[in-house]
């Protein structure tokens, strides 16, 4: 696998694994078990973090019930980095019902409304590495390890200040799900030197910074992002600079006017893989169909679109469907942590789903490559769908 492949796949299904002496792919960290084994991570140029959209008005990816997120990652943390004279990652095990119970002292309630979008926020961070979590035991997740070494002194100020959990729920005994070691005391990570050096070493101070805030942002914006707002977008010396950033990472520049953003370049896409399982398709191509396929039918929607302001409802995707209510809605939940759709409210009513800002990232080949597939799922005896057929002989 090349670098470029590793970068594309970690960013896709997440941390590598990598076998016992497995040098980490170029421009990645690597965060070593003690047995030899490892993962590894993306990190970004200059140390910067996907924070540093704030600083221009950038609106990051969404995440749902993002307060409730970042409360119980602060409560498993606090459960888990046991040793505030060492670094948070590997930290040690923790029991759920112990972090539930930090998040409980944390917020003040103990409803169960509140443990329920706890449990969901869990789930959350555990989909996204920031936490692992297997039979009732919380461990702090690989992304942990990434966090900037300068921001340890404000976490470990963060963690004197939380409040501790009931008294009654701490100090459960709980075996490690994976049979290693309760505490990863051999754990180390290797952060790879001079990230980009070659391409930023050129530039002085300021433009280097332009060029690595125009990186986070195409790549960590929730929308394409006007290039009125960063310089390295629309300074063309600049721009090679960005795109050669990307390149290594499997990526490319995609312009939507005066707009940019970033998404997989085609030489990757068939080795990245994915974590949306069979349901999780099936359900967005009736998305796809509903929002997309036939309002372009009807003329309402330019054939080259793939945003649509006709949401597929929510009764349509049920009477269309053989997935049990339940396994719909997981799905669809799924889809729109993944931002793969967006849940667009009607009023009083239930509403329905939009493609999500994922789209924005297709490149002119993957949108004719999906326009393709939709047809074939919309219409797959149509001379249209015989056509397609036929030009992939």
């Amino acid at each position: 696998m090349t670098p470029e492949q590793a970068h594309a796949r970690a960013r896709a299904t997440g941390p590598l694994p990598l076998g016992a002496g497995e040098p980490a792919p170029r421009g990645m960290v690597r965060l070593a078990h003690g047995d030899g084994t490892g993962l590894a991570l993306q990190v970004w140029p200059d140390g910067a973090t996907p924070s540093l959209l704030e600083e221009y008005q950038v609106a990051p990816v969404n995440v749902e019930r993002s307060g409730e997120t970042r409360r119980v990652l602060a409560a498993a943390l606090k459960c888990c980095w046991t040793d505030l004279g060492a670094d948070p990652w590997p930290g040690a095990p923790a029991p759920v019902e112990d972090v539930l119970s930090a998040y409980r002292a944390l917020i003040g309630r103990g409803d169960d409304l509140m443990r329920n979008w706890a449990i969901g926020a869990l789930r959350r961070l555990h989909d996204s590495a920031w936490l692992e979590v297997e039979d009732g035991v919380v461990r702090l997740g690989p992304r942990c390890a990434c966090w900037p070494s300068e921001s340890h002194a404000q976490l470990r100020e963060l963690m004197r200040r939380l409040p501790t959990g009931d008294e009654g729920l701490t100090g459960l005994e709980v075996l490690p799900a994976d049979g290693r070691a309760p505490a990863e005391t051999a754990a180390s990570v290797a952060p790879p030197e001079d990230v980009d050096e070659d391409l930023l070493g050129p530039f002085d101070e300021r433009r280097r910074a332009e060029i690595v805030a125009a990186f986070i942002a195409v790549e960590h914006a929730a929308e394409p992002v006007h290039e009125a707002r960063l310089p390295a977008l629309r300074d063309p010396v600049l721009r090679r600079a960005l795109a050669e950033m990307l390149q290594r990472r499997g990526r490319v520049l995609i312009q939507d006017r005066e707009a940019w953003t970033s998404g997989y370049a085609p030489e990757v896409t068939a080795v990245t893989g994915t974590t949306v399982g069979e349901a999780e398709r099936a359900v967005l191509v009736l998305v796809l169909i509903h929002s997309v396929a036939i309002p372009r039918a009807d003329g309402l929607l330019p054939a080259d679109s793939w945003l649509s302001p006709f949401p597929a409802q929510v009764e349509e995707l049920r009477r269309h469907t053989r997935l049990p209510i339940g396994e719909l809605e997981a799905a669809l939940r799924t889809l729109r942590h993944a931002g793969l759709v967006t849940q667009v409210k009607a009023g009083e009513e239930a509403g329905g789903y939009t493609p999500g800002p994922q789209f924005h990232r297709l490149t002119p080949q993957a949108r004719r490559g999906l326009q393709e597939e939709l047809i074939l799922a919309a219409g797959p005896h149509t001379p249209l769908a015989a056509a397609v057929r036929a030009n992939r002989r």
